[in-house]
């Protein structure tokens, strides 16, 4: 079995959800996921802290530099992610379809590359 990547774009620029709002996305999120898990697709899930929260290490001349949050000329950054294993892309983009149904946001969907003698 392959395994992809299910990557939910966020908005930073797009006003936040209430409270109410937050607690039926992560319901219907933490659905997905148990179905996921019973299909025998899932292997992680995981949120992520805005972008303000992050830290880029970048080498450069033997050395590295390390700056607040990442330099993109964008308010769209990744907010989360599923890693989940599929017979093929067709049945990681019916994931993808509940998955962006379920949080409102964007999934990008990207096959890992194959280990060597898979």
């Amino acid at each position: 079995m392959k395994q992809y990547l299910l990557a939910v774009r966020f908005d930073e620029s797009a006003p936040s959800p209430s409270e109410g709002e937050m607690r039926e996305q992560q319901a219907r999120t933490a659905k997905v996921t148990a179905d996921m898990r019973s299909a025998g697709s899932w292997v992680f899930v995981g949120g992520l802290l805005p972008s303000h929260a992050t830290t880029v290490v970048r080498p450069g001349n033997g050395t590295t530099t390390m700056t607040d949050g990442p330099f993109a000329e964008t308010k769209e950054q990744l907010g989360g992610f599923w890693v989940i294993r599929c017979d093929g892309l067709d049945q990681a983009l019916a994931w993808a379809e509940r998955c962006a149904l379920a949080c409102g946001s964007p999934i990008e969907v990207r096959p890992f590359e194959d280990a060597q003698g898979e």
